[in-house]
């Protein structure tokens, strides 16, 4: 039998296509922040992760063209042969202090940082606890552990969001057990924000350490956008701090914070560290540029969480139902895959460009519309999404 047959015989995408229902590798060809080209025509941008707007900022666009000027286009290496320049280091140095953590290493993608990460830290008959809508990144790092310790890895994963089902989960394992709970900060899909304090009560009774998916957290909560601890008014309660630079920090790569011994037992042990071609120098410089603007310019966060309670409360108002959607990530709950699809091509022949997602992203019989905004959403374009997105609801029976 034919190994491609597979191929062959797979027909949805092509189906769709045909329909003018297929929504996923949509070229953009031009983009203007809060609105993009798509399809030769302007369309309101609901489904990009570039929370704060700094992948236009002048300031950062400057810094990645003179790295280039400096250094090239790419380090032609992993970080562990010759792949480590010199703003490595310096962005590693000033990522700690804002995590406020001894420590940080840089990935090339946030994925790779939690594949490497979680793949390094587990060993034979340790215990990771993951909450069921952790991101794919998450599961593949769990994946990759079982894998590499043959398999002796004891997964657990628990009801969302829910420390109560977690600590029956760590309250059946022994204390001479090594344990360590892995969570997003803010759920990507769902857009809540896990309850940081009672995982970090739970974590110290049962002697737990705690693994922390900030990807969506940083530059979206807390008062100065540190994330989920910062939002909380907490120290530091995680363990590790993992963060992603293709959302607010508008580039690509992604890094993770902690002790400096955890860190450099990481360095050694991350085979997607070792072996992949490290951060380029413009996506390093434009780190460095986007968190100095993070730093001297809170403005921004408030800006979108300002936003994110508007929409919020308006989406509400509409009678669509969105979870426990507390972020500028707000799910459309729809249910029904069909019905899903269809609601997206409304939207999108109308003017607003959003994410349809189905399972495996989701639950089976959960799909959305996953939108999410931006700092830089103009009030008036805010106002054109509630009223497409009213149209399109109505004529589907979802409100």
């Amino acid at each position: 039998m034919d190994i491609f047959e597979k191929c062959y015989s797979f027909k949805g995408a092509q189906d769709a296509r045909e329909s003018g229902y297929y929504p996923y590798f949509i070229p953009i060809e031009e983009n203007w922040g809060s609105k993009v080209k798509m399809r030769g025509r302007e369309v309101i941008m609901c489904g990009s992760n570039n929370y704060l707007g700094l992948a236009q900022d002048p300031r950062v666009q400057e810094a990645a063209q003179k790295a280039i000027e400096k250094y090239g286009t790419t380090c032609s290496g992993s970080r562990l042969i010759n792949g480590t320049f010199a703003l490595h280091e310096e962005l590693e140095h000033q990522l700690a202090l804002f995590v406020g953590r001894e420590a940080t290493l840089c990935f090339t993608t946030g994925y790779l940082a939690n594949l490497g990460s979680i793949s390094a830290l587990l060993g034979r008959r340790d215990h990771i606890l993951s909450d069921r809508y952790n991101h794919a990144s998450i599961v593949d790092g769990i994946m990759l552990s079982t894998g590499l310790s043959g398999g002796t890895i004891k997964l657990h994963r628990y009801q969302h969001n829910n420390p109560e089902a977690l600590e029956k989960a760590l309250a059946s394992l022994s204390d001479q057990e090594a344990k360590m709970i892995v969570t997003d900060g803010v759920f990507s899909m769902e857009g809540d924000i896990v309850n940081l304090p009672e995982m970090k009560r739970i974590a110290d009774k049962y002697k737990a350490r705690i693994y922390l998916d900030e990807a969506h957290a940083l530059g979206v909560i807390g008062a100065t956008g540190r994330g989920t601890e910062e939002h909380y008014g907490l120290g530091n309660c995680a363990d590790l701090v993992m963060g992603t630079f293709s959302k607010s920090f508008g580039a690509i790569g992604g890094f993770v914070a902690g002790d400096e011994v955890v860190i450099d037992y990481i360095k050694h042990f991350a085979r997607p560290l070792i072996f992949t071609a490290s951060m380029p120098p413009p996506m390093i410089a434009a780190v460095k540029a986007t968190l100095e603007i993070m730093e001297k310019e809170p403005q921004h966060t408030k800006r979108l969480q300002t936003i994110a309670t508007t929409m919020v409360r308006e989406f509400k108002a509409l009678g669509f139902d969105i979870g426990v959607a507390e972020t500028p990530i707000i799910p459309l709950i729809i249910g029904d895959n069909e019905k899903t699809f269809t609601f997206w091509k409304v939207l999108f022949d109308n003017g607003v460009y959003a994410n349809p997602v189905v399972s495996p992203a989701v639950p089976p019989g959960r799909s959305i519309i996953r939108t999410s905004y931006m700092a830089i959403h103009k009030d008036e374009e805010l106002d054109q999404v509630l009223e497409i997105c009213k149209k399109a609801g109505k004529q589907l029976g979802v409100i």
